[in-house]
């Protein structure tokens, strides 16, 4: 028996254009330094712990969570709320203004919403820093998702119902393979970004895993060239 041709889903239907924030719609290196430290620090002061022991646990938490966060509540009954005021205290200046990007989401038809397990406040200043706001309607945050990070489905089916999205009509863009399996599932077009500089960011192994999983379907490494050509088609 010949084994079963994988068919990617396409775009033609997609009404609703979804995209991650951070390493999805600008590289994330360019910002993750910053977050990475802050983020080691707070576990430093809130445990009581080392710098090394604080990266070991940041990671594990991370991988096995969904955030950090997420294993700080549930390891340690964190208060979210400041763990994300002290994070996201970082400086986008680095960013800058992206008008392939910006060109590029607005010659796509229907609507674009940001779906994030960061903050609004966070995504916001990304997204002006890049110059790319006014093609956004509206983010959903860690908040909207009452703290529940992605990859977990019910982040999406709040995602959904929120915004009034229906799934079969809507494309999904992230740069880990594993926030894609949940959209695909539940019928979304998926992209998986792996944007140039990943490897000046310190990611483990299964963070660069899956992009030929069945749920992943399609790949690019530069999202405003991909998008163009969608336009283009």
């Amino acid at each position: 028996m010949s084994a079963a041709v994988r068919v990617s889903r396409g775009f033609t239907q997609v009404a609703t254009w979804v995209f991650d924030l951070d390493n999805t719609l600008y590289p994330h290196h360019l910002l993750w330094q910053q977050v990475d430290d802050r983020i080691r620090n707070f576990i430093t002061e809130f445990l009581k712990v080392s710098h090394d022991e604080a990266f070991r646990i940041q990671k594990d938490y991370y991988k096995r969570y969904g955030t950090t966060m997420r294993g700080l509540m549930t390891e340690h009954g964190l208060n979210p709320d400041d763990y994300l005021e002290y994070v996201h205290q970082i400086d986008h200046s680095p960013l800058e203004p992206n008008p392939a990007l910006g060109a590029a989401l607005e010659m796509l038809p229907g609507r674009k919403l940001i779906l994030t397990n960061g903050t609004r406040k966070h995504a916001d200043a990304v997204m002006k820093r890049l110059d790319i706001d006014r093609h956004f309607e509206d983010v959903f945050d860690i908040v909207a998702a009452e703290l529940e990070p992605k990859p977990s489905a019910l982040t999406y089916e709040r995602f959904l119902e929120r915004h009034n999205v229906d799934a079969s009509k809507a494309a999904m863009f992230e740069d880990l393979a594993r926030n894609l399996a949940a959209p695909h599932a539940l019928g979304m077009t998926t992209v998986l970004v792996v944007p140039a500089g990943q490897r000046e960011v310190f990611r483990e192994d299964w963070e660069l895993e899956g992009r030929d999983e069945a749920h992943v379907d399609h790949v690019t490494d530069d999202l405003a060239a991909f998008l163009a050509g969608l336009s283009e088609r």
